[in-house]
This record gives structure tokens, sequence and C-alpha cells, in this order.
């Protein structure tokens, strides 16, 4: 049995979750989360506790225990607290600014690049090198951070790019001449 599968996912005060068939529905202050499970797992509410229980004994069914459970933990902490990821420019000439719900980011091309904030995402850039992601889905706040930057991978031997916050990254050294 999954290790982590087996431990329930506590239902705060606020939150509502709803079971059909083989779909979870969690709602609360921040809004409202929908995820289809598969059928080797059963998933039950009792005691303000939902918990996630295998129908047989295959490793894929394990597999999926703990992969849920996981999932409805992150649904449950996306509609009370939310996710937030911040990403650095870091380059003289990279500059974020906000242009009403979308934001665009001038990373050295040509022209500006002009991201448009996906259903659920508030995009916030408090000041010019630093941009702030937040939303309830955390699946979607890692991926629209991610395409951000992938916008400009960091560069060792320069040391510029778009990196997380507090992301540890190595200055290479260049190559010097004979």
């Amino acid at each position: 049995m999954s290790r982590l599968g087996k431990m329930p996912v506590h239902i705060p005060d606020g939150v509502n979750v709803i079971l059909k068939d083989n779909m979870i529905s969690v709602k609360g202050p921040k809004g409202e989360l929908i995820r289809n499970f598969p059928e080797k797992v059963a998933v039950k509410i009792e005691d303000k506790k939902i918990i996630v229980d295998r129908n047989d004994d295959t490793k894929t069914s394990n597999m999926n225990q703990g992969l849920l459970r996981s999932l409805i933990n992150n649904m449950v902490i996306g509609v009370t607290q939310g996710y937030m990821k911040e990403l650095i420019l870091e380059a003289r000439e990279y500059k974020a600014q906000m242009e009403g719900t979308s934001l665009k980011l001038s990373l050295g091309f040509s022209h500006p690049v002009i991201m448009k904030a996906p259903e659920g995402i508030k995009f916030e850039a408090p000041e010019e090198k630093r941009v702030v992601i937040s939303g309830r889905d955390k699946e979607l706040v890692g991926q629209v951070t991610a395409n951000i930057k992938k916008l400009r991978k960091w560069e060792p031997y320069v040391s510029k790019g778009i990196k997380f916050k507090g992301e540890k990254v190595r200055k290479k050294e260049r190559k010097t001449g004979v």
C-alpha cells in the first residue's frame, strides 16, 4: 500500500468537496477545482477527511492511490491558500511590465513578448526585474512559470537569463586564450 496514499486529506472549514462517479470537485474561498480520477481507486469522505483507497492490489492502483491523494491535497490547498511562484529577470536590459492583465516582457528580442494570463492565473510585476505568478491550480501555475522561464534560459557563462527567486545558479568560467 502506498505510504502517502494511506494518509487522509483534512478538509478545512469553508471548503466544500463533492464526489460524483469518477470526479471530485473542491470548492473554497479562492474558487473551484475539478478533477477526474481512474476507476482503480476509490475516494470517500468521512469525518471532514478525504480517504483515497485502491480497489485491487496491482502496482498501477498503488501508484494511482498516492498520486491522487497528492493531487487532492494540492486542490484543497489551492482553493484555500493558493500557489505563488516568483521569477527574477537577471540582465541589465530585461524588464517586466503589466499591461492590464497581460505581462509585457522585454528580453532582448527585437520585439516585446506579451503573455496573456490564462483563466485562474494572475500576473504581478512589483519591480521591473521581478514577476510573481499566482493562482489556485498548482499544475497551471508551474506550467505558466516554466513557459516564461523557457523564453530566456539561464546562461551560465554570462550569468543572465530568467531564474526562480532563491535559485542557486552557478557561474562557469569562460575559455581562456592559449
